[in-house]
């Protein structure tokens, strides 16, 4: 069951914060962006826009803006194709129409020989060799706490999604506002992919960062970007 948590900062608009895959809501804590957050504490990728749209009714919260960052891309465009109305913008970071099937299972069958050992390079490998600020920020923040706390179980979990997740911009026609964000330097989700979603999509603003990773977020440049 999905809990998500309403954290009130003075703003009038509300953000949902969707992290990716191998991640939890805690690599958002520094992006300080303009709005009231709501934060899943605890979700599974199945059934996720069904049950946001549950908690948002709970918290009387009629219009939230959707930020998605890597599979949280994937959950962020489940929700605004199944509830448009209830969405003001839609933000998806370092995002890909869909995952290799071969990709995921050499991933699948790499955690399970060894979790820790492959997440560790995982996790170094979505930034780039120049974003000194973020992989600063996360292996001092981050780093010990992913590797040794995200359980084998939640991380097959979200594969399995992945392995059915694919970006439909058809769907998203009724979404007005649309940006993406994408690190030139991503090892992960090509940035070649993102601009393909987003030529899909006329009502959509690409941005693309040079010099950053899969992970663009920890870095200041982002939010000059956001704000840009």
């Amino acid at each position: 069951m999905l809990e998500i948590k309403l954290i009130q900062r003075g703003f009038q608009e509300n953000l949902v914060l969707i992290p990716g895959w191998a991640a939890d809501y805690r690599i958002f804590d520094s992006l300080g962006l303009s709005y009231n957050y709501l934060a899943p504490v605890k979700f599974s990728p199945l059934n996720f826009a069904a049950e946001l749209k549950t908690r948002l009714d709970e918290y009387a919260v009629e219009k939230v803006s959707l930020l998605g960052w890597s599979m949280g891309g994937f959950l962020a465009c489940d929700f605004a194709a199944a509830s448009p109305e209830r969405v003001d913008e839609l933000i998806l970071l370092s995002v890909r129409e869909k995952f290799e099937q071969g990709y995921l299972q050499e991933i699948t069958e790499k955690i399970r020989k060894n979790k820790r050992a492959w997440l560790y390079k995982f996790y170094l490998g979505c930034f780039s060799k120049s974003d000194f600020e973020g992989r600063s920020y996360f292996k001092k923040e981050l780093l010990k706490d992913y590797v040794d706390g995200i359980s084998l179980g939640e991380l097959v979990n979200g594969l399995g999604y992945l392995s059915k997740a694919k970006i439909d911009t058809g769907a998203l026609t009724r979404i007005k506002k649309i940006r993406i964000f994408h690190g030139e330097s991503d090892a992960v989700a090509p940035v070649e992919e993102a601009g393909k979603i987003s030529s899909c999509l006329p009502q959509a603003e690409f941005i693309s960062l040079p010099n950053l990773g899969h992970i663009i977020f920890l870095n200041k440049r982002f939010k000059a970007a956001f704000y840009g």
